[in-house]
């Protein structure tokens, strides 16, 4: 697994702090990162691959710099937004699965067989030709899922990835997650999806107020509630 790390990273928007003074080492295959709305939560999921920068400290991946090197850690880390129509970016499904292996000048076979394997892995072979805007909102999460898995990056960093979906959707996705060699970064209000994690942090006004066990920490995030 690789070892992220975040050193004394602080984060303001305007005049209001979203991160405090945070320290972590995330070395666990799968974790869980829970917190209300506004905790900061997403904001450390985004600096894991450079979507955000800390305004203090460092983040780094596997002793990368990520504020240094967001190219190359990006390559890295894939990462999934709540709302999959944030990163549908090309007209099909095919073509969609597709963009991240062109970007990378791949020979246009491996990029064929590559798109069709994960294709097939998410059962969205059927769908190849399909207006990827026009698919249900679970498909479009394994959409948004294969685009990003088809490059093959050592972390994922999914942000919500089941909030938009019934409970059908969200227990396949639940599954992948399971199934993943990869390591898994999950930011969720739906806790039931992190009891058989690795670690699950619970953030709280931009602080780390919980770390722990999934069972130890989320009976910490329900007394924060309560």
């Amino acid at each position: 697994m690789s070892r992220i790390v975040f050193d004394g990273v602080s984060h303001s928007f305007g005049e209001r702090r979203v991160l405090a003074d945070v320290d972590l080492v995330l070395s666990e295959r799968r974790i869980g990162i829970i917190g209300a709305n506004g905790s900061g939560k997403s904001t450390l999921a985004r600096m894991i691959n450079g979507l955000v920068a800390p305004d203090t400290g460092r983040v780094t991946v596997d002793d990368a710099d990520v504020a240094r090197k967001a190219k190359e850690i990006r390559r890295k880390v894939g990462f999934i937004f709540t709302n999959p129509d944030n990163q549908i970016v090309m007209p099909t499904v095919q073509e969609d699965v597709a963009f991240s292996l062109r970007r990378r000048g791949l020979a246009p076979a491996e990029i064929a067989l590559r798109t069709a394997a994960a294709l097939e892995r998410f059962g969205l072979a059927a769908h190849a030709e399909h207006p990827a805007h026009r698919l249900s909102g679970g498909q479009k999460q394994l959409l948004a899922l294969a685009a990003v898995l088809v490059g093959e990056p050592q972390i994922i960093v999914a942000d919500e990835p089941t909030t938009l979906l019934d409970a059908r959707n969200a227990r396949e996705i639940a599954g992948l997650f399971r199934e993943m060699t990869q390591q898994v970064i999950v930011v969720t209000h739906q806790l039931e999806l992190l009891e058989d994690f690795d670690r699950v942090i619970v953030i709280d006004e931009g602080r780390v107020v919980a770390d722990d066990a999934p069972s130890v920490a989320l009976d910490a995030y329900r007394g924060l509630l309560a």
